[in-house]
C-alpha cells in the first residue's frame, strides 16, 4: 500500500513539474510598477493553446513563428500569464513573458506593451548565461522599443537575419560568441505573436509574410 501511494505521489508531482513551465512576473505589483508608473491596477489572464484552439491553433501559431514548438516550454499546454494594465477604467497596455531554452537553461523574456501591442519596454527577468549582463543592458533593451509584431514578421527564426531594410537590423548582438542572442530573438516574436492571438485578436496578422 505505501509502495503504491509513493507511486501515485510521484506521478503526481512529476506531472506538476511537466506542467510548471508559465512564466509568470516574481512580483507582479512591483514589477507592474517599474513597467507603467501610471497604473492604477492591472488584471491577470491565464491562456494556453489547448485552451483557446489545440493543435489548430498551435499549427497556426507555429506558422506565424516560422519555426516548431518543442520541448516544455512549448508544449500546448502551457499556460500563459498575460497582465492587462489600467488606468482607471482605461486600458493602457499588456505586459507578458515567455520561457525560451537557452544553451545554458531557460531564459524569461518579458514584453510591456502599449494597448496597439507596440513594445514600450524589453525585460529579462531570467537569463543563465556567462555573459548575462549584456543582454541586461538597458541600452540593449532600448534597442527593441516602438517595434511590433509587424516589424518582427521581417525577422527569419531559421536564418536568424531580418530582411535588409527592417528595422530589425537595428538591434546589435552583443555577444556573437553565443546563440543567446538568436533565442532571445525568438522568444520576443514568440511573445509577440502569442499576444496578438489572445490578447489583440490577430490584429497583425495581414502582415505576415
Amino acid at each position: 500500500m505505501k509502495t503504491l501511494l509513493l507511486f501515485v505521489t510521484l506521478i503526481m508531482f512529476a506531472g506538476y513539474l511537466s506542467a510548471a513551465v508559465g512564466c509568470d512576473l516574481n512580483d507582479p505589483d512591483r514589477d507592474v510598477k517599474k513597467l507603467f508608473p501610471d497604473n492604477t491596477g492591472y488584471k491577470t489572464l491565464y491562456v494556453s493553446i489547448a485552451q483557446k484552439g489545440g493543435t489548430p491553433l498551435l499549427t497556426k501559431i507555429e506558422q506565424r513563428l516560422g519555426d516548431k514548438f518543442q520541448g516544455l516550454y512549448e508544449t500546448a499546454d502551457v499556460p500563459y500569464t498575460m497582465y492587462q494594465i489600467y488606468k482607471g477604467k482605461e486600458l493602457i497596455g499588456y505586459i507578458h513573458g515567455v520561457n525560451q531554452k537557452g544553451k545554458y537553461g531557460g531564459i524569461q523574456v518579458f514584453l510591456a506593451l502599449d494597448k496597439d501591442g507596440v513594445i514600450k519596454s524589453f525585460y529579462i527577468q531570467k537569463i543563465t548565461s556567462p555573459n548575462a549582463k549584456k543582454f541586461r543592458d538597458a541600452a540593449f533593451g532600448k534597442q527593441f522599443i516602438g517595434l511590433s509584431l509587424k516589424d518582427f514578421y521581417e525577422y527569419n527564426i531559421q536564418k536568424a537575419s531580418a530582411t535588409p531594410d527592417s528595422k530589425i537590423n537595428r538591434i546589435k548582438n552583443p555577444d556573437p560568441k553565443t546563440d543567446d542572442f538568436k533565442v532571445i530573438m525568438r522568444a520576443v516574436k514568440k511573445n509577440l505573436i502569442l499576444t496578438d492571438e489572445f490578447l489583440l485578436n490577430n490584429k497583425y496578422l495581414k502582415y505576415m509574410k
